[in-house]
């Protein structure tokens, strides 16, 4: 007996077909269940956020490296340049605004940018600090430097000299390291964006504990860390989704218990919220982080939870960014 395809039968599977082909494209981009609920029925939370495409090399595979031979670390040792400065909000464990130039005066409330000078002590690299952006007018000011950190900065905090200085200097193999409100900064910029991973900081919730699970210990920022650690942040919610990167640490949205609804109806990232990844971008390398919004952060005494594994974090992406360690592996 001859069968027929009705019309009908063909619609609902060419329907199938391109349900089926949106969502292995989405699995593909992300690296993540493509479903809002995976195989278990677990809440995704808010993932599925689109698949920006930055037009540049970028994401685990160390092909889309390259340093063209800028850096010399045999002679010239590890260095880096710490940028905080802000064009909008201002954490306060940044402290008061610095004075142009580099290596202006500090003060005890400048927590961060004096903390990250004693971890460059301890740890075998120097640090110059800023938030001059005349100091990152040209790349080959930058290419003094093994790794260029931003920590918190906000908003609109390059002018298009520092941009192109910035973009060239990644692409001649810099190290990029983003902490915190790094991911509240240049938001009208694509190329940045990529930069962070595909992804900008949307809202928060309250500020408070949670527990963060360490994904992968192969890397050497995650590779003396415990499988979980308590910690309290802001647990900032990410829009877009990041992507094509390599997932470090999240955190445990169960453990949020004065919940995970942002300041602006972002829901949370359901049972995958990551807080630390990495990845190859445009010819460089980048560890990123949502972590490092309170001065506590960096306390030694073991008087705050999670400070320890914090700065552990921070250091090895830091030091994997410049080159001194393998990098996102």
């Amino acid at each position: 007996m001859r069968r027929f395809i009705t019309k009908t039968r063909l619609s609902v599977a060419l329907t199938a077909l391109v349900s089926v082909a949106a969502t292995l494209t989405l699995a593909a981009a992300t690296g993540l269940p493509s479903a809002a609920h995976d195989d278990h029925g677990r809440d995704q939370g808010a993932q599925q956020l689109g698949d920006p495409d930055y037009g540049v090399c970028r994401g685990t595979d160390e092909r889309c490296y390259h340093d063209w031979g800028n850096f010399d670390p045999a002679t010239n040792g590890y260095k880096v340049l710490l940028y905080t400065r802000t064009a909008g909000p201002r954490h306060a464990n940044l402290g008061p605004a610095l004075a142009a130039g580099l290596n202006p005066p500090l003060t005890a409330a400048n927590v961060v940018q004096n903390a990250i000078i004693k971890l460059g002590q301890d740890n075998g690299f120097s640090v110059d600090y800023t938030e001059d952006v005349a100091q990152l007018a040209s790349p080959n000011q930058l290419f003094r430097y093994n790794a260029v950190i931003f920590y918190s900065t906000s908003r609109d905090t390059l002018d298009d000299g520092a941009q192109t200085s910035l973009r060239q200097y990644i692409r001649g193999g810099g190290g990029f390291v983003g902490i915190h409100n790094a991911f509240g900064t240049e938001y009208n910029w694509p190329w940045y964006e990529g930069l962070l991973g595909g992804t900008n900081y949307y809202d928060h919730g309250p500020a408070q504990a949670g527990t963060v699970e360490t994904l992968d210990r192969r890397d050497v920022s995650t590779a003396e860390l415990p499988t979980r650690w308590n910690f309290t942040d802001e647990w900032y919610n990410l829009v877009p989704f990041p992507s094509k990167v390599r997932f470090l640490a999240s955190v445990d949205e169960d453990t949020m218990l004065r919940g995970t609804e942002g300041s602006m109806g972002h829901p949370g990232h359901g049972d995958f919220h990551p807080v630390a990844w990495c990845q190859y971008y445009d010819g460089g390398r980048a560890f990123l982080t949502t972590l490092g919004h309170d001065a506590k952060d960096f306390v030694t005494d073991g008087s705050y939870a999670g400070a320890a594994e914090f700065q552990k974090l921070i250091i090895g992406g830091i030091e994997s960014a410049m080159g001194k360690t393998p990098f996102c592996k």
